[in-house]
């Protein structure tokens, strides 16, 4: 998550992800037939933690981070890419240039679904320079790939189509994200009917936060939420200072989770959620220690679940 202004002063694959990244969209193979729903998979918390410990070698390999325009970004982009390949999806990297430097988004589409109803999840992929941005937002990252890769170990096939989404210096200002979306023309944006965004979800200290924006969103991760009997605030800490932004200025429904940054616990939050109050939601927030050793399991874990669990409620 970056920090707002107040806080810190073969050639036809290429013709395909060219086609993708300026559409908006690919072509569907969506069974005509109707579907009956399907739930959601339990997301293993063991496998997105594994995507960890590759983003935390990555890092270390490199300099100590995975920031924009460093090795250890395209690195990371390229561990998660050759996942995806792998599984079935259709993969492209939208390249722009941001502080002098080259930054990529990869951009995944599962096969099949309505493309006038679009689907996307997404998370920033790349770290602060301080250090390999583990939680800040490889922990985003790492249960939106999971969760794609559910999606394909299901063999789901959603009336939606489903796009998943790593965008590239988000530290920066969200550049990856807005340039996105200010490179689909308007029919296009209007398409899809949802963006659902997480970024830091495995605080150490965590709370519970829904973002506020789009009611359906907001509700479906709610209601997630009460079947656990855990209690949710709404997100205030990171509004407007992440990937979501550039959506909900073009239009479109956002929503996502958060598990908090550099704002102080509560007492009443820790009778929420346990926890210890009078310090950080994450004390390593864009930091050098920021590492696989920041994480709460259990908030990964439930958050990794809620993130399928959108996915797949909202697709159908």
């Amino acid at each position: 998550m970056k920090l707002s202004v107040s806080w810190r002063a073969s050639a036809a694959a290429v013709v395909a992800a060219a086609t993708l990244l300026t559409s908006g969209s690919i072509a569907g193979a969506a069974p005509e037939d109707a579907v009956e729903a399907a739930a959601a998979p339990d997301i293993p918390v063991a496998n997105v933690k594994a995507h960890l410990t590759q983003l935390q070698s990555i890092a270390t390999a490199n300099g100590g981070n995975r920031a924009h325009g460093r090795p250890g970004y395209k690195a990371s982009l390229d561990y998660v890419k050759a996942k995806l390949d792998a599984a079935g999806y259709t993969t492209a990297i939208q390249q722009f240039t941001s502080s002098g430097r080259t930054g990529y988004n990869l951009i995944a589409d599962w096969p099949g679904g309505d493309t006038n109803q679009v689907v996307m999840a997404g998370s920033h992929l790349d770290s602060v320079s301080s250090g390999p941005g583990i939680n800040d937002n490889g922990s985003g990252s790492s249960a939106v790939l999971e969760t794609a890769l559910a999606v394909s170990r299901a063999g789901y096939q959603p009336t939606k189509h489903l796009r998943f989404a790593w965008w590239g210096a988000e530290e920066l200002g969200l550049v990856g994200s807005r340039y996105y979306v200010n490179n689909l023309s308007s029919a296009n944006r209007a398409k899809i009917t949802g963006y659902l965004n997480f970024d830091m979800i495995g605080s150490p200290n965590p709370g519970y936060f829904v973002y506020d924006d789009d009611p359906a969103i907001e509700k479906t991760f709610k209601d997630y939420y009460a079947g656990l009997g855990v209690a949710t605030e709404i997100e205030t800490e990171g509004d407007g200072r992440s990937d979501h932004a550039p959506f909900k200025s073009a239009g479109v429904p956002v929503g996502g989770l958060f598990t908090g940054a550099s704002r102080t616990k509560t007492a009443a939050q820790v009778t929420k959620w346990g926890g210890t109050a009078g310090q950080s939601f994450d004390r390593c927030y864009h930091s050098s220690c920021d590492t696989t050793s920041n994480i709460n399991d259990t908030a990964l874990n439930r958050n990794s679940d809620a993130v399928a669990y959108a996915v797949w409620e909202l697709s159908q």
